[in-house]
Parts: C-alpha cells; structure tokens; sequence
C-alpha cells in the first residue's frame, strides 16, 4: 500500500501539505526543512522542483525558483540528496515539477530514481491527461508511484471525473484561476470545494493555492480533507538561516 493510502486510511480530514522548494534557501537546506516540517506535523511534503519557465508559480516560488538554481540545484543533484531520505523522513514525498526537465532527465529514469529514494507520488500540472494516459501512466505504475492531477473551479464535471480517475494519491483543487499566492474569496472556495464534494469522486481532495495560515487553513480542511501550503512558507523562510526553526513555528502556528 502507497504511503499516500495509508495515509487517508488513517487520517481522513485536516491533512496539512506543505511545499517547499528543493534546494531553497540554501542547497543542502531540503532535507533538514523536510525533517522539521515532519517534526512539527506537516502530513506530506510537496518538493518542488525549481525550474526557470515555470507554470502556474506566482512571485515568491517563481523567486525560490531563482534562487535554488543559482545555488546549483538540479534533478540530478535533488536524488543525491534524496538518497538517504528515508531514513529520516517517514511521511509521503511528492515531487512536482515541469515536464520538459523531466524530460530532458529521462521521463522512465526520472520514475526509477524517485522511487528508489523513496519519493511516494508526482506532480506535473503540464503533463496533459491524454498523453499521461497513453504513454507515460504505465510507467508511472511501473515503479509504484502514485500521479496527482490538478483540477479548479472551471474544470467541467466530465473532465474532474476523468482526472480523477487517472489520479491517484488524492486529487489537487486548485482554489481559483490564478497563481499560486493571491489572496481568495473564500466563500467562492468553499462553494466550489462543495460541489466538488458532490461529485463524490474516489480520490480524496487536497485544496491549494491561497491557503496560508490558521484560518484558511481550517476554512479549507472543512470543505475537503485537507490542504496545500506553498508561498507562505517560502515567505517565512526567505533570509532565514534557521530553516529548522521556521518550519517548525510555521507549522505550529498553522495547526494550532
């Protein structure tokens, strides 16, 4: 059974998943951020892998983006550091990223080395549902990953059941048509994580973009089982040379 289904089997609501971007602030910061996010209570980590034309990213990931590049990250590098994960990380693992890195690494040699160092699941909003399914979900499955697909609130009923049928792991709702950062109406989120609800899809749904602290946090985990913080947390940890110490009073101050 996958990290992520053991998971939601045992935990159904509130689910906390923090993203972070591997190799900010500083190179070799990834594992010990994963190790305190854990600590402290994050459910899953969501690593991001930086990328310089990125997708849906708004101004503070686009710059953690920056920033890992410039401090040499690379797909390469992120598996040498994930090599000895497991034994210190025990919560589910999933990378996102952009398509066109991952193939330049080798879409197949991409899926064994997640999974050898232990990864749980992928993300790549820019790998299209069609193509996933005819050449690349074998190969996914091949190596035991589990393949999150992103639907928002104008994605047609059709097309969230086709997405979700092609997931696995949990479904990622993105909250509104926007990057990733901008403040919600959250009324209008909770309306589209009820309707979503109604669909009554066999993925569990993690909602993302716009979830920042205490209250949008509680406010999303109502409507879905949980949620996704990115920019926030990459804000906390800008300039910070304690990384251990901000994920952890971040996390914290998100639960509590």
């Amino acid at each position: 059974m996958s990290r992520l289904k053991q998971l939601f089997e045992q935990k159904s609501e509130n689910i906390l998943n923090i993203y972070c971007t591997a190799g900010y602030p500083a190179l070799n910061s990834t594992i010990p951020v994963m190790k305190a996010l854990q600590e402290s209570g994050a459910d899953i980590i969501e690593l991001g892998i930086p990328y310089s034309d990125p997708l849906a990213d708004g101004e503070t990931i686009q710059n953690s983006s920056v920033v890992a590049l410039r401090n040499g990250m690379t797909i390469a590098g992120l598996f040498e550091q994930l090599q000895t994960m497991r034994t210190r990380i025990s919560i589910p693992v999933i990378l996102m990223g952009n398509i066109n890195p991952v193939l330049l690494y080798g879409f197949e040699r991409f899926c064994k080395d997640a999974a050898t160092v232990g990864v749980d699941g992928l993300i790549i909003p820019d790998l299209p549902p069609y193509e996933f399914e005819i050449t690349y979900k074998t190969v996914v499955e091949k190596y035991g990953l589990d393949f999150i697909f992103l639907v928002t609130p104008e994605t047609s009923e059709e097309r969230v059941r086709r997405l979700d049928a092609l997931s696995s792991g949990f479904l990622y709702a993105v909250s509104s048509s926007s990057t990733t950062g901008r403040d919600k109406d959250f009324s209008a989120v909770e309306k589209y994580l009820e309707r979503l609800k109604s669909y009554q899809l066999k993925n569990p749904i993690l909602v993302g973009f716009g979830i920042k602290d205490h209250e949008t946090f509680s406010r999303a985990a109502r409507h879905s089982n949980g949620a996704i913080i990115g920019s926030a947390f990459i804000k906390a940890l800008e300039g910070q040379a304690d990384v251990a110490a901000v994920s952890r009073n971040f996390v914290k101050a998100v639960l509590n």
